[in-house]
């Protein structure tokens, strides 16, 4: 466990080194958030201005929110494409400009497109089993997108870094998966945890603030705010950074020269022999 902890913060360190020495690829996780927040407000508006969606069918609204998720998926996965393919070339030792970058990735719209689409059918259908289902549905629930999440963790690198269609991205990503590591990731969940914990630390002033009130409260949740999005931010990038890395030593073998091979070699718990195992 402790070894875990101490490998969790020498990649944050790592993955923060390699940010700092290329801050353009911050500017990916900034444009998919300000895209998909324009995403959202061109949903949401029409519902609060004119009540567009009020009168809507059952079928006529899952079928807007069906759209929502798709445009959603698309801006994430189109804007991770780019930051992946600008990461693959750092840790290549070369450069690539952020408009490089977005290029490649409106290179492969059509495949980002059908992972989109893809990715928003099993996130609906979750969703509404979810919402038809007790505590424990919900728990399985949980858990069967956990599962879907590992196996399909190295499709944007298998998509853009090989240039193959959406099926034979996703198997491979399992191919991936069984032969390298196993059943359970630690280094990038480790980042978030991380990320989160710095969170409720903001947090925690602002509940702080709230016992001296007045300007000082007010001051207290904007400057949380901003925490959060700058959290997002660097967390995404920096998620951006390890998965590559990961990805190039499940397929090659090889640690990037950034990347100590401890961190890359113990990412995943190794599986333990037995009935259920991946």
């Amino acid at each position: 466990m402790f070894e875990s902890i101490g490998r969790s913060f020498a990649l944050v360190k790592t993955s923060w080194g390699i940010l700092m020495e290329d801050k353009k690829l911050l500017a990916f996780p900034v444009l998919s958030g300000v895209i998909t927040l324009l995403v959202i407000l061109s949903f949401v508006l029409p519902v609060v201005f004119i009540g567009t969606f009020l009168n809507t069918t059952g079928v006529q609204f899952y079928g807007i929110l069906f759209l929502f998720y798709v445009v959603s998926y698309f801006v994430v996965i189109f804007f991770n494409t780019a930051l992946i393919s600008c990461v693959n070339a750092r840790l290549q030792g070369k450069e690539m400009s952020v408009s490089e970058g977005l290029s490649n990735a409106a290179e492969h719209v059509t495949a980002i497109l059908a992972w989109a689409l893809i990715s928003a059918t099993i996130g609906l259908v979750l969703h509404l089993l979810e919402e038809r289902s007790g505590l424990v549905g919900e728990i399985v629930l949980s858990i069967i997108g956990g599962v879907w999440s590992l196996v399909t963790f190295f499709v944007v690198p298998v998509l853009i870094l090989e240039d193959k269609g959406v099926v034979d991205s996703v198997k491979e990503s399992f191919a991936l998966i069984r032969k390298t590591w196993g059943e359970s990731i630690i280094g990038a969940g480790s980042i978030m945890i991380i990320f989160i914990a710095i969170g409720i630390v903001g947090f925690l002033g602002v509940i702080g603030a709230s016992f001296i009130g007045g300007i000082a409260f007010a001051l207290a949740i904007v400057l949380f705010l901003i925490l959060l999005v700058v959290l997002g931010v660097v967390a995404s990038a920096m998620q951006g950074i390890f998965m590559t890395a990961l990805y190039t030593y499940a397929k090659t073998g090889m640690v990037p020269a950034a990347f100590h091979p401890d961190l890359i070699q113990n990412a995943f718990v190794p599986k333990q022999a037995g009935p259920g195992t991946i």
